[in-house]
């Protein structure tokens, strides 16, 4: 029997006006500016499993994860949260306490003036899940345990630990509403990289003893490997990859993903020839008009510059989903092989 799904989109999209005063576009005769960080994005994300997107700055994953808890309402298609519409989910307090995230910047997300104790305890408030000081503190030094902490460091402000013990903190506080869903965004970019180890192995550990089920956001595919159980690929605000972590990873398929790999350090030094993705990522405000990465794409033809590409099954890799013509076609084997 297939596992509930937490999360879905459904051709998601968000966007921004970012156009000029009204006074300097009559006087520049320009009309409005649209942008678009999310533009159509479907997926799915099965019950106690990790969905990792992936992709250069500014490509949309952020706006995602907004998305996903409610910061951001969709300019255009759906997300079902546990079967019900967001909006609907995020009324019915059982249900919102269920979704939470951790942020990027823990040096941030942190209120410098609250001690570690009234951190992790606000949401045991907002939502009455513990009544009395007493069982509200008992309860705070359960979680700072579980996540590698002393429950002394309660007493203690945000300035007093290093980053890795800050993101644990926005650990502990995320996890003190008991949720099932975390909504991860670049939650170790900000710290060194031994000390990313021990948060991400802390976050897979709390996943198999909770039952958690994670959309992980990175830019590090070295971090995403280790978490994930399907990584998407985004482009200029649309997903054009998706497909089960090592199948990405030993064959990606999309002329941009496979870009990504080549991007990795080859330590092996094999010598094998490398293709680089030459230009420049198009500006989200304009767009090229079929497949947006056809600027850039060295098996780009007619067909892509003006026809935009379906998510489909793609050949050989049944299990991977890809937006692109050259898969469609079969002309993807005229790139060099890919990564092991």
């Amino acid at each position: 029997m297939a596992e509930p799904m937490v999360l879905e989109l459904r051709d998601a999209a968000r966007h921004f006006d970012v156009s000029r005063p009204l006074l300097q576009r009559i006087v520049a005769r320009e009309g409005r500016r649209t942008l678009r960080a999310v533009d159509g994005v479907s997926f799915s994300i099965p019950k106690g499993t990790t969905l990792s997107l992936v992709g250069e700055s500014g490509c949309g994953k952020s706006t995602v994860a907004r998305l996903v808890v409610g910061l951001y309402s969709p300019t255009r298609g759906e997300v079902i949260f546990d079967g019900m519409p967001l909006a609907e989910a995020r009324a019915d307090p059982t249900k919102r306490q269920r979704m939470q995230m951790i942020f990027q910047d823990p040096y941030a997300s942190l209120n410098p003036r609250w001690r570690v104790r009234d951190i992790v305890a606000e949401p045991l408030r907002a939502f009455g899940l513990v009544q009395g000081r007493e069982a509200q503190q008992k309860r705070v030094g359960e979680l700072l345990a579980q996540v590698g902490l002393n429950p002394l460091d309660g007493e203690k402000f945000p300035h007093e630990f290093s980053g890795g013990q800050r993101q644990r903190i926005s650990i502990a506080r995320a996890l003190s509403s008991n949720p099932e869903f975390l909504v991860c965004d670049e939650p170790t970019s900000a710290l060194d990289v031994s000390v990313q180890a021990q948060i991400l192995n802390l976050m897979l550990d709390l996943q198999k003893r909770l039952g958690l089920t994670y959309l992980f956001i990175s830019h590090n595919l070295a971090v995403v490997r280790q978490v994930s159980d399907r990584v998407g690929v985004m482009y200029l605000g649309k997903l054009v990859e998706l497909a089960p972590s090592e199948t990405l990873f030993h064959t990606p398929r999309h002329p941009y993903t496979r870009a990504l790999m080549e991007a990795i350090p080859d330590l092996e030094m094999t010598g094998r020839q490398r293709i680089p993705v030459g230009g420049e990522v198009p500006s989200p405000i304009t767009p090229p008009p079929g497949c947006t990465f056809h600027p850039r794409c060295p098996l780009a033809n007619d067909r892509c510059r003006v026809e935009v590409p379906a998510m489909l099954p793609a050949r050989g890799t049944p299990e991977t989903v890809v937006a692109c013509h050259a898969v469609e076609e079969g002309r993807d084997g005229a790139l060099s092989p890919p990564l092991g």
